[in-house]
Order: C-alpha cells, then structure tokens, then sequence
C-alpha cells in the first residue's frame, strides 16, 4: 500500500493541542532546506533543546523532532532563513492554532519589539507564509495571487476559503450537509464533510454501516450512527484522549519489519489487520515516522541549499545598464532637440513674432481657437506667420507652429523670449534625468558588482555551516585569520545605517549633502525625518534603491523608530549630552526648497507643511559594531537595529570624551576581543570608527 506523505485534517487536531505544551519556548534560530522544509532551533527551560520541523513539499509534516533526526545545518541561509533569524531570535513560542477544520497550522511568536506568526498551508502545492502583528506578509515561500486570495509580501494574508467544519456542526447542519450530497456515504464524508479518504471508511465502520449506501437510500438511523461516530471520534481526539499508532506494511517472515505506511493519532479499525507500534504522545508518532520515511524518489533531500543563480543576476543587471545607458541617449537626444527649437525660434524671430502677435490679436477680438485655425488654414500669406502655422491646441491655449524641421508648441500669450526660455528650461529638466540616470548607472554597476563577488565568494568558500548544541554561528572573535571582504557602496559618504528589516536611512554629514539627498536621493515613498532639535541631518528612509522604481511599502513602526533615533542621535541632542529628544516623520511631498513669504532657507534648509508623525523621548541609544560576513566592516546607529547585524558591539552615549578620544577607546576594545588584531587595524582603525558616531563627546556604556 502507498505511504502517507501528508498530515491530515485530523492529525492537526491532535498535533495541535500537543504542540501547545512547548509554549514558553525560546527561538534561537531559522533554518531553510531547499525549498520545502523549515526548522526552527528552540530551547526550553524543562525539555532543553527543541526542534521543530514543518515541511511543505511532496511531504508535508508538522512535529517536534529529536535532535537526532534533524538534518545538518545546510550551506549558507537564503534570504527567507536570514529574514526569520531576524524576526524570531530570541522570541517567545507563545501558541499554535489550526484554522478551522482545514490543514493550515498558526505558529504564534512573541518579542518585545514585535510579534510574528507563521502560516503553515500543509495542502495543495503547500507554502509558508511569514505575518507581521498586522497580519500582513512580510514573506512567503511561494507567492499566491488568486481571484479568491493573495500571499505575497506587502498584502494582507488570505486564507482559502472557509470549508465544513465537523467540529462545529450540530446533528441538524450535519445531516443537511449529507442530504445535500449526490454521491455515496464515504465519498460524502471524505469530501462535503472534510474527513478525508481514510478517515470516512473508519466512521463508516464504527457506525456499522455500509459505506457505498447511496445518501439518498440511507435512512436517518444511518445519519445518527456516522454522526454519532464521528462525535465520539473526534471529542476523543480533542480531548487528548489518544492512542497514537505507526503502522506498517505486513511481510511474510514475522521477524521482519515492513515499511512504515501509516501513522495516526488513535487505532484505527481500517488499520487492524496492520501490524503496528504504539507512541506515547502524537507527535512522537509523527517523529518516528516521517524520520524513517523512504523519500529517495524526491528530486530533492531538502538537506541543501541550491547555488544561486549568479549568471541570471549578471545578465539582468548588465541589461540594465544598458537600457540605463540607452536611456541617457535618448535625454540627449531629446534635451539637444529642445534647444534646437528654442534657438529656431530666435533665427525666425519676425516670422514668429508676427504668428504670435496674429494669434493673440484673434484671440483679443473674440475670435474662438477653430476659427483661428481656419484662418490661417484658408491665409495664403495674408496674415503674418501663416505659412509657419500648423494648428491648435485649444485645450491647453496652445499653437503648433513647424520652424525649420521642427514642430515647436507655442504660447501665444508669451513673446518669443518667453517661449524660446520655456524651450531652454525643458532641455535643462532632461538634462537633469541624464544625470539622475548616470547616478542609477553607478548605482547597477555597484549591484553588478555585488553579485560577482558573492559569486566569487560563494565558489571560494566552504559550502556548509558548521554546528554544535551551543551556537552554530561562525565564531569570528576566535579566529587567527579572518579574510577582508568590502564592497563600496554609493550612500557610504553620508551617515547611514540599515533597520532592521533592511531599510537604509542616511542622513547628511553637512548642508551640502541636505541638500543632495533632498534633491537627489528621496523618491516619493520614502519617508523623510528630522529631529526636533537644531543642527540635525536631514534623515531619508529609502523604501527602494535609487535604480529601482519607487513603490509604496509599509515602513514598519519599529524601524520608523529606529530613524527617528539615529536623526536625534545624530543632532545637537547628542552634542549638548541630552539622554533623550524628539523627531518627527513627513512624506516627501511635505518637504519644499520654497520658503513661505518673507522666510528664509539658508543652504540645507527645507520647509516642512503639513501634519508630521511625531516620536517623543527618543532615547539616545547607539551601538558600533563590525560585521564580518558578507562584509567586513565598522557599523554604527540605534543600538536595536545593529544588535542583529555585527559579530560584536560596543555601546556609546553622549559623554565628556572628545568624538576622536572614544574612537580610540573603541578601538582598543575591539583589538581585545578579536584574536586577529590585524583585521581589526585594518577594518577598524579610530578614523574608520569616528565616521559611525554621533557628533559629539561619547562614553562607553559600562555592561
């Protein structure tokens, strides 16, 4: 007989409840294996380690294993690991919930900062879906977009839709939902009712009635009996009453074992001429069975995780490039042509002149735009300018002139030299796209960059990650050698920092830079801050890079936060030793270089109109650190945001240390903790380190 690869309906009404115990535990960390099965690493302070496994590929599965049956540690984590290793470190097991009577499990973690859960879709093509407290996807393995639901990053989860749930249905809703069938018993048992194949022939046989009876034949003492069965079946089973069985495939020599082919939570009457072995507990029986499930068909273990594909990346950010380039032709193209007709206009000057001056003193006599254009159609020299005309724009109160070989759009209210200046600013605004367009390209060849030297690494280095009970992470202080690996990025000249959901904030180290990134670098979804204070940097939070196109995404409140304290850490708050200050948040849309009526802007100075989203009492917590992988590098900004991204840290506040002073401090102290000092002088020096601090005295925060 076929193996079970997949949990059940009523498996997870069991599972459930007994996953329930580990509730308490503690996530120390993610791991992804292929692109089907999840672990996660926890600790618990009775049971000690704990892992749990949730499959969702050919197999789909949910149980806490013995550590002796979990995979190795896979090669390097993907994104989606890295992205659950951020959200859950350190987090709380609170609660695991099954979605009605479907086979969709509710992981429920709890942090200070934030809450997460975890949607586990154990049916169909099965997904993994991560929710943040708003229920919305922050990501999922697969993306869904159905008429009926999405789940895709940035939308609010959908669930399918609701099906029969047998645990809340009363005799009465039961027998109509059976009366509604056109089929036989089981049939309507496994699919109106949702019991599933094997589980409609088991209340079949403990109703004593024949399963292949039509419905419409089947008395209403047929309906008592399987409802009745399914009542006792399932009330045993919510109330933990249990009596889990692996059962196996029957061989002819009694000392052999067969192949393991079943595991449910009770005996099962379907299952009696099976031998079998009994478990103590659901998830036991899970463990023990889905460990010793022969899966060497699978095209993939799951215990790997696939090289990238670098190649791909490579050739889509060179066709970037050039269509970025392309692009820069075209805005020469077009800013050549502007200028072209503005100066036509000025080697036409009394043609013109005399068009313009005609079409205005039309205009003035009350003549309407189609009367004009019939004029000067019908005009064979007669009236100034006619040989040059070409139409109307009456919408727009324009006229189409042709001026050498160009089709020139004029205002007639204007002279020529308004006009001709109209021209000259319109190839200016173009001009000014090429140069945006050029930064985009230093921005694809930095990106470009990027990917080949993760290829690069990726060939370079060993493929796995080595593990024990204690910490699996790479243990960089320790190491005699540790290999120098930077990548230059285009916002490394101001200050910066990433949240800690990845969104880059930079701010300007003086007004020049204010300005450039005001101008420059903020799209129209990114979200602009300044403290409250004086002499801070004008701070952008980037919602997309500056080659991307600009989308608006939802900027979690906690990395909101997170900006707000680096601009008041990095304003005079800090300089004047205040332990605290506020900031405020605006769109781009609120900030203008235009200042009201007898204002004014000096250089780095913008207007804000309009409500702002304020954050009061921001304390000012920060934190260098140095990452070792992918790069090697000094970090710097709110102490939450960099926690999770460096190797080590070293906390700082305001202080009576000179900026250089503390850097040298820094440095000493990080010098003590690496074994490999050279690494430390060359990633690390005092001057490296002062550009990742506040302005302003500092102190080390005493642990």
């Amino acid at each position: 007989m076929n193996q079970k690869r997949e949990v059940t309906s009523v498996d997870l009404v069991a599972l459930t409840a007994e996953l329930n115990e580990y509730a308490g535990a503690k996530v120390d960390k993610a791991y992804l294996y292929g692109d089907d099965l999840l672990r996660l690493k926890m600790r618990d302070f009775d049971r000690g380690r704990v892992e749990l496994l949730v499959e969702v590929g050919e197999t789909k599965r949910a149980h806490v294993a013995d550590p002796t049956h979990v995979p190795d540690a896979p090669g390097r984590p993907p994104n989606f690991a890295k992205m659950l290793r951020n959200r859950l470190s350190g987090a709380d097991f609170h609660a695991v919930r099954q979605h009605g009577f479907d086979r969709i499990l509710e992981f429920e973690f709890r942090r200070e900062d934030a809450d997460t859960t975890i949607v586990a879709e154990l049916f169909g093509d099965g997904n993994i879906a991560v929710l943040d407290p708003q229920r919305e996807v922050v990501d999922s393995l697969d993306t869904v977009r159905l008429q009926s639901r999405t789940v895709a990053p940035g939308r609010d989860y959908g669930f399918p839709d609701a099906r029969v749930n047998p645990l809340d249905l009363s005799y009465e809703a039961f027998a109509e939902q059976m009366r509604d069938s056109d089929t036989d018993l089981v049939r309507t048992l496994a699919t109106q009712l949702n019991f599933g194949g094997l589980y409609a022939e088991e209340l079949c046989s403990r109703a004593g009635v024949e399963k292949t009876t039509p419905v419409a034949d089947a008395p209403e003492s047929t309906l008592e009996a399987l409802f009745d069965a399914s009542e006792t079946l399932l009330g045993n089973i919510s109330a933990g009453d249990l009596d889990p069985q692996v059962y196996y495939e029957p061989t002819d020599d009694e000392d052999e074992q067969g192949a393991r082919v079943d595991v449910t939570p009770i005996a099962l009457d379907e299952r009696a001429d099976l031998p079998s072995d009994a478990f103590e507990s659901f998830n036991d029986a899970l463990d023990d069975y889905f460990t010793n499930l022969d899966t060497s068909e699978d095209e993939d273990s799951g215990e790997t995780v696939d090289r990238p594909d670098f190649e791909n990346e490579i050739e889509k950010q060179q066709r970037i490039i050039e269509q970025q380039e392309q692009a820069i032709e075209d805005f020469e193209a077009q800013a050549e042509a502007e200028r072209e007709k503005a100066e036509s206009l000025y080697g036409h000057y009394d043609l013109v002149d005399g068009l313009l001056s005609a079409v205005r003193q039309a205009r003035e006599a009350g003549h309407g735009w189609q009367q004009i254009a019939d004029t000067f159609d019908d005009a064979a020299g007669d009236v100034p300018g006619a040989e040059a005309f070409v139409g109307v724009n009456e919408s727009a109160g324009m006229i189409r002139a042709r001026i050498d070989d160009h089709t020139v759009t004029l205002d007639p209210s204007a002279g020529v030299e308004k006009n001709a200046d109209r021209l000259y600013t319109e190839a200016k605004r173009i001009e000014e796209k090429k140069a945006g367009a050029r930064a985009a390209i230093e921005n694809t060849r930095a990106d470009l960059d990027a990917v080949k030297q993760r290829r690069d690494e990726w060939e370079a280095e060993p493929e796995s990650e080595h593990e024990d009970d204690a910490d699996d992470e790479v243990a960089w202080l320790s190491r005699s050698s540790i290999p120098i690996r930077h990548q230059e990025q285009w916002y490394e000249r101001f200050r910066w920092f990433r949240t800690s959901e990845g969104f880059l904030v930079i701010g300007g180290r003086d007004a020049g830079q204010n300005e450039e990134l005001v101008k420059k670098y903020m799209d129209r979804y990114d979200r602009f801050f300044h403290s409250q204070a004086h002499g801070g940097p004008i701070t952008v939070l980037k919602t997309s890079a500056p080659s991307e196109p600009s989308n608006d995404i939802e900027v979690p409140e906690r990395d909101a936060r997170q900006a707000a304290r680096f601009a008041v850490a990095c304003s005079s708050v800090w300089k004047d030793g205040r332990g605290a200050g506020d900031a405020y948040m605006v769109s781009p849309d609120q900030v203008s270089k235009t200042p009201e009526s007898g204002e004014y802007l000096e250089k780095g100075g913008f207007a804000v109109r309009g409500d702002r989203t304020y954050f009061r009492d921001l304390s000012t917590e920060w934190a260098v650190g140095i990452t070792c992988e992918p790069n090697t590098r000094v970090l710097g900004g709110p102490t939450d945001a960099i926690r999770e991204q460096v190797e080590t840290r070293i906390e700082i506040e305001p202080g009576r240390y000179a900026q250089g002073d503390a850097a040298k401090r820094i440095y000493r102290e990080f010098r003590e903790r690496f074994t490999d000092e050279s690494f430390v002088r060359k990633v690390a020096s005092p001057g490296e380190i002062q550009k990742y601090m506040p302005p302003g005295g500092s102190r080390i925060v005493e642990e």
